[in-house]
C-alpha cells in the first residue's frame, strides 16, 4: 500500500482543488494562454503546454485512491483469469478466473473500479470483471457485447466500449454499463485503440486491420474522417538484435498494422505504434495528417510517457504477427518527446514480447506483459535493466495501480 505523508496529503487536497478551476498556462513569451475550449464537464486543462501535468509524481495521486493496494493486474487472454503481483515482494500473491478471452484491465473515470475487458472474440458471451481496487478483489461480472477495450470521455459521464469485431464504439453508463448510443466506425476494421485531443472534443483510434485512422468527434457523435498510413521503405527484421541493434529489411507490406496511440503533451501530434511498420508514425492533431515517422522496432505496440512527461517508453513486441513465438526479437525503445529521437533501446536478454502496461507511479519502473512468453517485464527506467515474473498464458493490457491523477481515460491507465 502506497503511504502518502502529511507533506503530500496537501498536496493532494491542492490537486482535487483543481477539479473547481481552471489554470491558465504561460508561453514562452510569459503571456497567459487560455487553454483550448474543451468539452463541457471535462475538468479543466491545467497546463496547455502539458495535458501529463497532472500525473508527474506520487504527491498528485488522488484522494480517491487512497487505501488502494500497491498491485500489478495481469490478464491472461488464454487462461481466462487475472493475475496479481505484489510489485515490492516481485511476485503472484493472488490470481482469479473472469470471462472468455481478458484483454484489457482498465481503471475506471473515477478511479474507483478497476475493470477487466473479457471480449469473448468469435463469441456473444463478452463481459466485464470489476475489482475493488481496495481489496484486489474480483465482483459480479457485467454482461457487455464485444468489449476490447474500454476508455472514458472526459467528462466522466460515459464509458467507451470498444466492440472491435463490430466496428463501432459503444458509449455506456460508466457505473451500470447499460447502453446510451453507439458510434459506428464501418471502415475502421480492428477499431481497438484511442487517445483524446487535448480539449476532449474529439479522439483517433486505430484500426488494425485495414492499417488507418478514424477521427470521432465526440460533440456530433460521429466519425469525422478517415486517414490511410504510410509505410516505410524499410522496417526490421525479425530477427536477434546485433550490438548496433536490429538490422533492416525492405518493407514490402502495403498496410499498417496500428496499435497503441498517445498525445504529445501539448496536444499537436498524436504518436501511433504501427506493429508491421516497426515504428510510431507521426500524425498532426489539427489536420489530421501524416507528418512523420520514427522507426523503434520489431513489432511495435504499446506507449507509455515517463513519469515526467518527458520520454516515450515504446514497446517492440518482436514479431509482426498476431501469434508470434517465444524469446523473439523484443525491446523497448524510448524517444525524446522534443526532438522526436531515439535516446535508448532496452533489450530482453534472451529475447521476448514486451507488450501493454504502464510505468509505476514513482517513474522507476516499466511494467509490460510478455505477449508470448508468458512472463511479466520490470524495466528499470533508469538503467534499462529488467527482471520478470512468470504470468498465466498470453498476458496482455495489464495495469499498475495506483497512478497518479485525476480522472481515468481508460485503456491500461491514461491518466489525466
Amino acid at each position: 500500500m502506497i503511504k502518502v505523508s502529511s507533506r503530500q496529503s496537501f498536496l493532494l487536497g491542492l490537486v482535487a482543488a483543481a477539479f473547481a478551476f481552471a489554470i491558465v498556462a504561460r508561453d514562452g513569451l510569459g503571456a497567459d494562454v487560455a487553454p483550448a475550449a474543451s468539452l463541457p464537464g471535462m475538468p479543466p486543462v491545467v497546463n496547455a503546454n502539458d495535458l501529463y501535468s497532472e500525473t508527474h509524481a506520487i504527491a498528485q495521486m488522488s484522494p480517491a485512491v487512497r487505501g488502494d493496494l500497491e498491485r500489478i493486474y495481469v490478464p491472461n487472454l488464454r487462461s481466462d483469469d487475472v493475475y496479481v503481483i505484489d510489485p515490492i515482494e516481485m511476485k503472484v500473491v493472488d490470481r482469479f478466473p473472469v470471462g472468455t478471452g481478458p484483454q484489457h484491465v482498465v481503471p475506471s473515470w473515477d478511479l474507483r473500479t478497476l475493470w477487466v475487458a473479457n471480449n469473448a472474440e468469435r463469441r456473444n458471451d463478452g463481459s466485464l470483471t470489476p475489482i475493488d481496487p481496495r481489496t484486489g478483489k474480483p465482483g459480479a461480472p457485467v454482461a457487455v457485447d464485444d468489449p476490447y477495450n474500454i476508455y472514458f470521455t472526459p467528462d466522466g459521464k460515459s464509458a467507451i466500449i470498444v466492440a472491435e469485431a463490430r466496428h463501432r464504439l459503444d458509449l455506456r453508463d460508466p457505473h451500470t454499463m447499460a447502453l446510451q448510443y453507439s458510434i459506428d466506425a464501418p471502415r475502421c476494421g480492428g477499431i481497438n485503440h484511442g487517445e483524446f485531443s487535448i480539449d476532449g472534443r474529439f479522439a483517433i483510434f486505430t484500426c488494425e486491420f485495414d492499417g488507418s485512422l478514424a477521427k470521432i468527434d465526440f460533440v456530433k457523435r460521429e466519425v469525422v474522417g478517415y486517414l490511410k498510413l504510410t509505410m516505410p521503405k524499410t522496417r526490421f527484421k525479425a530477427a536477434p538484435q546485433t550490438l548496433d541493434g536490429p538490422a533492416t529489411e525492405i518493407c514490402s507490406t502495403r498496410k499498417g498494422m496500428p496499435q497503441d496511440i498517445k498525445s504529445s503533451p501539448d496536444g499537436r501530434r498524436f504518436y501511433v505504434a504501427d506493429m508491421a511498420a516497426d515504428g510510431l508514425h507521426v500524425i498532426d492533431s489539427a489536420a489530421f495528417t501524416e507528418v512523420g515517422f520514427i522507426p523503434t522496432g520489431v513489432g511495435t505496440h504499446g506507449i507509455y510517457p515517463s513519469r515526467d512527461g518527458k520520454r516515450l517508453y515504446v514497446a517492440d513486441r518482436g514479431s509482426h504477427l498476431i501469434h508470434g513465438s517465444r524469446h523473439g526479437a523484443g525491446d523497448v525503445t524510448v524517444v525524446d518527446f522534443a526532438t522526436e529521437k531515439v535516446v535508448a533501446r532496452w533489450p530482453v536478454p534472451g529475447g521476448g514480447s514486451p507488450d501493454m502496461g504502464n510505468v509505476s507511479a514513482d517513474g522507476r519502473f516499466l511494467w509490460l506483459s510478455g505477449r508470448y512468453d508468458d512472463v511479466v517485464y520490470r524495466f528499470d527506467t533508469t538503467s534499462g535493466a529488467v527482471a520478470q515474473v512468470a504470468v498465466g498464458r498470453e498476458p496482455h493490457g495489464l495495469t499498475v495501480w495506483p497512478q497518479p491523477g485525476r480522472y481515468s481515460l481508460g485503456h491500461t491507465g491514461n491518466l489525466r
